[in-house]
């Protein structure tokens, strides 16, 4: 069963979340807490981020975490797969391949060309797996990352050319 997430799932999700940075081999990244997920999932006014849940008898088992992202190309919006994942006990039955299928699905009702997500160039069994649906690797992209202090020093280098300044005085 796939469904959307609820503030009572939060946990779930969260668990998830650490599982998968386990899995990808940076269990100490995942700082996200339950508050910040509130945060995004169900904010007051209208959500950015969704996650949809794969339950198996009663268990969530998996998720998928995305968001709306905007090709210029296209003109329209497509669905970026932030995080899927699947618990390891139950990989093997679909799962991972039914949300992949419920995210074309809502890409198709949409009217959105794309679907796109990352996948690290170690996780050989991903790969081939999303191969075998028809993804194709777009190996000429990299993606690029500022965080931490690069962040700040790179925000501390804003300066306004004179010329993009407005003269108020009149």
């Amino acid at each position: 069963m796939i469904r959307p997430a609820q503030i009572a799932d939060l946990p779930d999700v969260l668990r998830l979340i650490r599982e998968l940075a386990e899995y990808e081999r940076e269990p100490d990244a995942a700082v996200a807490t339950i508050e910040d997920l509130h945060a995004a999932l169900f904010p007051e006014g209208t959500a950015h981020i969704f996650c949809d849940l794969v339950e198996d008898e009663g268990q969530v088992v998996g998720m998928a975490l995305w968001f709306l992202n905007f090709s210029t190309w296209t003109g329209q919006c497509g669905i970026y797969l932030e995080d899927l994942f699947i618990q390891p006990s139950h990989r093997g039955f679909g799962f991972g391949k039914a949300l992949l299928a419920h995210l074309a699905n809502r890409c198709l009702e949409q009217g959105y060309p794309r679907l796109v997500w990352q996948v690290l160039d170690w996780n050989t069994p991903s790969i081939e797996f999303y191969r075998s649906l028809g993804a194709e690797s777009m190996d000429e992209w990299i993606t690029m990352r500022v965080t931490g202090d690069a962040l700040g020093a790179l925000a501390a280098q804003l300066k306004v050319p004179s010329s993009l300044t407005r003269n108020t005085s009149t």
